[in-house]
C-alpha cells in the first residue's frame, strides 16, 4: 500500500511540474527566434520552427544527460 502512495505522490509531482513548465512557455519568445523560418501567403501560409527545435533539443539533451550520470 505504501508504494502506490508513493507512486501517487510521483505522479501528482511530475503532472504539478508540467503544469508549471506549460505556464512558463507562454512568457518565453519559443517560435519567435531568429531562425524560425515563417513564410505567408494571401491564402495561408507555413511555419518551420528550426532554430528552436534546436534549441529544445540542446537542452532536453544536456538534462536527460544529467539526470542519467546519477
Amino acid at each position: 500500500m505504501a508504494d502506490l502512495g508513493r507512486g501517487l505522490l510521483v505522479v501528482g509531482l511530475a503532472l504539478a511540474a508540467v503544469g508549471g513548465l506549460v505556464l512558463l512557455a507562454t512568457r518565453l519568445p519559443l517560435g519567435r527566434l531568429p531562425g524560425d523560418i515563417a513564410i505567408g501567403g494571401p491564402n495561408g501560409g507555413i511555419f518551420i520552427p528550426l532554430a528552436t527545435c534546436l534549441l529544445l533539443s540542446a537542452l532536453l539533451t544536456i538534462v536527460i544527460d544529467l539526470i542519467a550520470r546519477r
